[in-house]
């Protein structure tokens, strides 16, 4: 579990991808502080687990499913990529609950520069935006934000300088690829109504909802 508050953006060390497998290898820095082996560490937002520890670089074993659903599989030595270490009990939850599932890749569709912020457009499939609703949550490349606007197949995000600063959006631009991960909440919500909750196989009803204070 993170909270989608970036601690560091530290460089890939190396990378290989080997039958459909990869080895991700990033320099975490002060982050290997208090870092052990099988912890987890969330890389642009995908949540994976430390195989090896070797000074301040950390190996990653990276599965396919994971290669084929973000970017990660174009990542190289040099790489920058957003780090956070998993949440500890008792940590502020700066931002939301993030669980590290990436489910989906998106692209940017535009970025508009202005005094104090940036507004940046995404495209993403469908199923991913169908999962968002305006002031909700979203973490893009594994940074909490917060939606502007959404569309059927798309949305928006406003940025400050800060965020801009200490993480990877402040050097993309548009046509780059970003991991997208839905808020768990909103998952859960669809699910329900879709007829997956149960309540004689048609899904909780919008007074079902009512009743548990959620509508």
């Amino acid at each position: 579990m993170f909270t989608g508050i970036i601690e560091a953006v530290r460089p890939v060390a190396a990378f290989q991808v080997r039958a459909g497998r990869g080895r991700l290898e990033i320099d975490l820095g002060a982050l290997a502080d208090g870092t052990r082996l099988g912890d987890s560490v969330a890389v642009d937002g995908a949540c994976l687990t430390v195989s090896q520890l070797s000074g301040t670089v950390a190996a990653f074993d990276v599965a396919s499913e994971t290669l084929g659903k973000t970017t990660l599989g174009g990542l190289g030595p040099g790489s920058r990529v957003n780090c956070e270490r998993s949440l500890r009990v008792g940590d502020r939850l700066g931002g939301h609950f993030v669980l590290g599932h990436v489910d989906g890749v998106g692209t940017i569709a535009k970025r508009e520069d202005s005094p104090g912020q940036v507004t940046m457009s995404f495209h993403a499939a469908p199923p991913i935006a169908g999962m968002m609703v305006p002031k909700g949550s979203v973490a893009i490349d594994g940074i909490s934000l917060t939606l502007v606007d959404v569309g059927r197949d798309g949305f928006s995000v406003a940025l400050i300088p800060t965020t801009l600063a200490h993480t990877t959006l402040g050097s993309k631009g548009e046509r780059d690829k970003v991991n997208v991960e839905t808020d768990i909440l909103g998952k859960w919500i669809k699910r329900l109504l879709s007829g997956g909750g149960h309540e004689a196989d048609g899904g909780v009803t919008m007074e079902t909802l009512r009743r548990a204070g959620f509508a």
